[in-house]
């Protein structure tokens, strides 16, 4: 296992993070673990090397965050070697979602996230968060409201360091600007969406992220689970899978078909799963600082884990590169011509 600095910080984290998404009575078709399977999968995670374990208050409405706390004791981390990462934003009940119920009880502002790290510091039965991300961006509450609040939080010591998840590259900027100027704590990563299947990433966010220094955390890395060679172009749908149930999250295109032939094929000639292929092509993507693997079952988690393992060639990277390469949109493209010779 290789552990990567968080951002521009001193804080490492493996590169490989264990996600606690299907952790608990899920309403969302990922997973339903329970204390025992979720206690089984962070002692597998802890031995392979693994100190980075994120969650969210509304996976299952708090019992992920729960469980998480749980399976770390009773695996025996100790709390200063393990890296926690949950986070804040959407409503904690299923009424809530669909705009009755607690009305507070969502969103980023001051109120709320000091309520939610409250109940998330319970639920995970711990003094502090070790990183604490907004789960989305907050159009009703002014930026403003939420980073001072958050750098209350790491001022009290609830919080080490703060993030966020979801947001847009000019949304980001416009934070780490205001951060700057009012000398509040600033993001130190951001956690999106990237895969081999979907690479809108590299645009603007990747980018960005390079040049500010902000650690990048990867969610969903095989396009839930789309890149696990079990879909295959003009082959039936795998029965019970994710994306047949219901999930078809994230989406993927046309291209993406090609890209699984390719990491089949790879994955073949180094006796390798595609699902390891495919997380190696992530890991080998400059600026990648962590990919967040979630599994419903210890054979996922395992097969997952080996990919750190899986070295791939400068060929193989180009071979699978090819197949989803995005085309450059303006205003990238008058860059390259305007700078094209110079190193």
């Amino acid at each position: 296992m290789k552990y990567n600095r968080l951002g521009n910080t001193g804080l490492l984290v493996s590169e490989i993070c264990l996600g606690a998404m299907t952790f608990g009575e899920n309403a969302w078709n990922i997973g339903e673990l329970g204390q025992a399977d979720a206690d089984k999968m962070v002692f597998q995670a802890l031995a392979a090397g693994v100190n980075f374990f994120d969650t969210a208050d509304v996976y299952a409405y708090g019992q992920s965050e729960e469980i998480l706390g749980r399976a770390l004791k009773n695996a025996g981390g100790r709390r200063e070697a393990t890296v926690i990462a949950t986070k804040v934003l959407l409503p904690m009940s299923a009424e809530a979602w669909h705009g009755t119920g607690d009305f507070l009880n969502r969103g980023l502002s001051r109120q709320h996230i000091m309520n939610a790290c409250d109940a998330s510091l319970r639920r995970l039965d711990t003094d502090y968060i070790d990183l604490y991300q907004v789960h989305g961006f907050d159009p009703f509450t002014p930026v403003e409201e939420t980073l001072n609040a958050l750098n209350d939080l790491v001022r009290s010591g609830k919080a080490r360091y703060i993030a966020c998840s979801n947001w847009a590259a000019r949304h980001i900027a416009k934070a780490l600007g205001l951060s700057q100027l009012r000398g509040w704590e600033k993001f130190v990563s951001l956690q999106a969406y990237y895969s081999l299947a979907n690479r809108d990433l590299e645009q603007d966010l990747l980018p960005l992220c390079r040049e500010e220094k902000l650690g990048l955390l990867v969610w969903s890395p095989l396009s839930g689970g789309f890149l696990s060679g079990k879909y295959r172009r003009d082959a039936p749908q795998p029965e019970g899978a994710r994306r047949v149930v219901g999930w078809e999250f994230p989406p993927v295109d046309e291209r993406g078909y090609d890209a699984v032939e390719a990491v089949v094929a790879i994955a073949a000639a180094k006796n390798a799963t595609p699902a390891q292929v495919s997380l190696a092509w992530l890991l080998a993507q400059s600026g990648v600082t962590s990919i967040i693997i979630g599994a419903k079952k210890m054979a996922q988690l395992e097969d997952n884990l080996g990919c750190v393992n899986i070295t791939l060639t400068a060929d193989e990277l180009a071979q699978l590169s090819a197949t989803t390469t995005p085309p450059k949109m303006y205003p990238e493209w008058m860059y390259e011509m305007q700078n094209q010779g110079r190193k």
